[in-house]
């Protein structure tokens, strides 16, 4: 959530981080602001505005901010409302520092409480001003502004990404992380720090991924990198193979539907290394990034946590992992899970997912099952993240940027790396004969063809969003696999559209959900188990006879579906146990049809942030 830049160079600052702030956009917030070290006279020029970053541009457009070291931020709100007194950077009270901060401040009060029986009068609601008068206050004992930063840090509780400027060092820009992102970009003559790697891309591909309770002290020529302890850590930067291309439209009205149709190469990116070829037939699996020792054959037991989209990935990699390995399988919403005490055992398989690498709730999962004593294997997209750094193994997406809020491709290639360890385990664990190995092999290399073919056909499913985008209740039902992606289905819709939608079993129906079935009602059914085609069927014409629309996502092509639904959005045939990859697609598209169709914007969807970064 959130988004923070900085700059320090021989630029004009405003511009750099303008436009910075502007590649942020897809995290979510509702203000903006920036933060400008004048080269005129011994002050921070300090401008922030409540709502869209082109609001913040209209009040500085008449106005010359000139300076060469400054800092920008996005907010989402946590403490306060959104308004143009909560929004970051905030300074302290002579305005001689100034901080943008994501995260939350646990002890925020008791500091404040503190402050305040110094003397100090705060300006905003927000837990972020007591970081700048905490500065403040340590640079008045020590003199020296690293050394402030470094005591405000030790007496904060809680999650922070921070920027810190100062009139009195006005050659840099310090910066330091605990939970929250931040990486440092590394140019020529010039040095950035942003929330994630697209705001720097056009400028370098050089980066340092600050480690947790790390800092970095940016001049114009070089960067030093600290401990909490204030010790220098010298290390060599990653490089950032993908380009500023690769975060661009290309075309498309908006980026989710790019990257919908952008599933099949990540795919195949995704698949291609991970397949071992005998001729042109695939043969095998094999992870370079993990081992299949013994650890994984004898295990007991899989534990997968994650939340939101990617808790649904982990509830169809359930079923995939019971139906191959035939190893049990609990699945748990991470910010239940912290709390619940769970009962873990060490020969237990811990599996985290995460898109960014960086929610609060999955991150503090992955550290109680590593104190725990379980093995932690991660699934991100995110190179560098820290879920990545922490986990004893990680699994890369290789999705590729992905900026719309509303996760597809990273959701989809999450899909492709549980199916490809469920496989590989079967495999291992003899649960799988070589002949369902291989055949189930060569169905999974098939999948990024048939996806381009369902993006390819995608007219039937506009139509039948201008149809359906008004329904006032949307139900997704399906059995098995597909009651698991049923789940995610609803989540899209809700997202982007804001339409009521609801997800479950489908023989859940007669259990109290079909006492809403109207004529106002839509119900979906995922379709692609063949032998329950007739009991999903008789799903369908109970809703039906009640009034309402229904259609049917199937693989199915003998006309089980075409008496009792009003729509059938046929995908490519494929092994039923693997059809989750395929048929979330026409969910994804008829979510954003709907989406456009209400006047929303399906990239920013409000309320709503790309990396939960905060509880």
């Amino acid at each position: 959530m959130c988004g923070i830049v900085g700059y320090v160079g021989s630029k004009q600052a405003t511009p750099v981080l303008i436009n910075g702030l502007k590649k942020l956009e897809y995290r979510g917030y509702d203000s903006a602001g920036v933060a400008v070290l004048s080269e005129s006279s011994d002050e921070i020029l300090v401008r922030k505005s409540k709502g869209a970053i082109k609001f913040l541009e209209e009040k500085i457009a008449d106005e010359v901010i000139k300076g060469s070291v400054g800092i920008g931020h996005t907010r989402w709100a946590t403490h306060g409302e959104p308004s143009d007194l909560n929004s970051h950077p905030h300074t302290n009270v002579s305005g001689t520092i100034a901080v943008v901060h994501n995260g939350i401040i646990e002890n925020y009060a008791k500091l404040k409480a503190w402050l305040q029986d110094q003397g100090v009068v705060f300006k905003s609601q927000t837990d972020t001003e007591v970081i700048a008068h905490l500065i403040n206050y340590f640079y008045e004992k020590t003199g020296e502004i690293f050394k402030a930063v470094l005591e405000t840090l030790h007496r904060l509780e809680g999650s922070y990404a921070l920027g810190v400027v100062c009139t009195k060092y006005p050659d840099r820009l310090i910066a330091a992380r605990k939970e929250s992102p931040l990486i440092v970009g590394l140019g020529k003559g010039e040095n950035f720090i942003a929330s994630d790697v697209p705001p720097v891309l056009e400028y370098t591909r050089d980066v340092y991924y600050l480690n947790q309770n790390e800092l970095a002290v940016l001049y114009n020529d070089h960067v030093d990198l600290f401990d909490s302890e204030g010790n220098k850590i010298v290390r060599e930067p990653s490089h950032v193979d993908w380009d500023l291309s690769s975060a661009e439209k290309g075309g498309y009205a908006h980026f989710m539907l790019k990257e919908i149709h952008e599933q099949s190469k990540a795919f195949t990116d995704t698949l291609r290394p991970r397949l071992v070829f005998d001729g042109e037939t695939p043969s095998d699996i094999q992870f370079d990034e993990i081992e299949f020792g013994e650890d994984w054959k004898t295990a007991g037991r899989i534990v997968i946590t994650a939340c939101g989209t990617a808790y649904h990935a982990g509830v169809v990699g359930k079923y995939a992992f019971e139906k191959f390995a035939r190893i049990p399988v609990s699945v748990d919403v991470a910010s239940e899970f912290r709390y619940r005490n769970p009962i873990l055992n060490k020969n237990d398989i811990f599996i985290v997912i995460s898109q960014s690498g960086e929610t609060a709730d999955t991150l503090a999962a992955l550290r109680l099952a590593k104190q725990a004593g379980a093995k932690v294997i991660a699934i991100t997209n995110c190179v560098g993240s820290t879920v990545s750094r922490e986990a004893d193994e990680v699994i890369y997406t290789w999705a590729g940027p992905e900026i719309a809020v509303a996760s597809t491709k990273a959701y989809t290639t999450q899909l492709m790396c549980l199916y490809l360890l469920a496989l590989k385990l079967g495999k291992e664990r003899h649960t799988l004969s070589e002949s369902e190995y291989k055949k189930l092999l060569s169905e999974i290399a098939l999948i990024p063809e048939k996806t381009k073919e369902i993006t390819e056909n995608q007219s039937e499913i506009q139509k039948f969003a201008s149809r359906q985008f008004n329904k006032s209740k949307i139900f997704y039902i399906g059995r098995q696999f597909d009651s698991a992606s049923s789940l995610e289905s609803a989540l899209k819709l809700k997202e982007v559209s804001y339409m009521h939608c609801e997800a479950f079993a489908a023989g859940e129906l007669k259990h109290g959900p079909i006492a809403l079935v109207d004529s106002d009602t839509l119900v979906v059914a995922i379709a692609t188990e063949p032998a329950l085609y007739e009991k999903l069927a008789s799903n369908i014409v109970e809703v039906k006879s009640r009034g309402a629309v229904t259609m049917a996502i199937t693989i199915d092509k003998t006309g089980a579906f075409n008496n009792c639904c009003d729509e059938v959005i046929s995908i490519p045939d494929i092994e039923p146990s693997l059809a989750s990859m395929l048929s979330i697609i026409p969910a994804q598209l008829f979510a954003y049809y709907c989406s456009i169709l209400r006047g929303n914007d399906p990239d920013k969807p409000r309320n709503l942030a790309k990396s939960v970064t905060v509880e």
